[in-house]
Order: structure tokens, then C-alpha cells, then sequence
């Protein structure tokens, strides 16, 4: 992939997922993502009922997900999921943060939410979104 870019993927969009990246990218016929690994980010995650939301924070403790290889062409379908758009406020933001993944080290895009907007949501103390929905379920 010319150009690729790097991705740290933490909720619906991990495989799987209803967001799963690969399919988003199948739907919109771009090139497909390539898994790099699993990862973990610092950072604390909550429940939003139907996706997590986290919030980057050194020390405080661990969000597992996937990093991916992907071509600059799905950056605009991410922001579209995560409904981040130029000049308007929202839930998320697009942000880089460096991850290590596979002895690695990869800059990558993620979308975390403010603080402000956990209050009253429950944490997810194991940090893995995946695991917490299916014992949910």
C-alpha cells in the first residue's frame, strides 16, 4: 500500500466488530486493511452502551486493540464512523499516538473521547472492549 498509514483500532471497528475495519473498507471498495497485531495503548475504557469510549491516560491503565496497516483512502470512512468533522465538536477526535506492536514502533491514528464525556459511564476495567460485550451478552 503506497503511502499506508497506521491505525489503533479499540472498539467496533476491531475484527469482527460491527465496524470491522476490513469490511468498512470492502463496502467502499478501497484497499483492504492488514492486520499488524494486537496492541495496547494507555489509556482507561468505558461502556456506551453499544461502543466503548476511551480516554487517553498515562499510568492510569491499558486499552487492548489492533493495529493496522491502511491506505490514506479510509481515513475519511474512519472519521465518518466516528462522525469527527472539520470545525464541528463530537463524541471523538482523531488523534496519533505511537504504538508498539510486534516489536514495532507505529504512529498511529486513534479516536479517543474527552474526559468530560465518561462522567457517569461505566468503566471497563480489563481494557478490552471485545471480551467486556461478549460477557455482557
Amino acid at each position: 500500500m503506497s503511502g499506508s498509514l497506521h491505525t489503533f483500532v479499540y472498539g467496533t471497528l476491531r475484527a469482527g466488530e460491527i465496524n470491522d475495519l476490513r469490511r468498512a473498507a470492502a463496502r467502499h471498495g478501497m484497499p483492504a486493511p492488514v492486520r499488524v497485531g494486537a496492541a495496547e495503548v494507555d489509556g482507561i475504557l468505558y461502556d456506551f452502551g453499544d461502543y466503548p469510549g476511551m480516554v487517553r491516560a498515562a499510568g492510569q491503565g491499558r486499552v487492548r486493540g489492533e493495529v493496522y496497516r491502511i491506505a490514506p483512502v479510509l481515513v475519511p470512512v474512519l472519521d465518518e464512523i466516528e462522525e469527527v468533522y472539520p470545525g464541528q465538536t463530537g463524541l471523538f477526535v482523531r488523534e496519533q499516538v505511537a504504538v508498539t506492536c510486534a516489536g514495532e514502533i507505529h504512529d498511529c491514528i486513534v479516536y479517543p473521547v474527552a474526559a468530560s464525556a465518561v462522567a457517569g459511564r461505566p468503566r471497563i476495567e480489563s481494557g478490552d472492549w471485545v471480551a467486556h460485550r461478549l460477557a455482557r451478552a
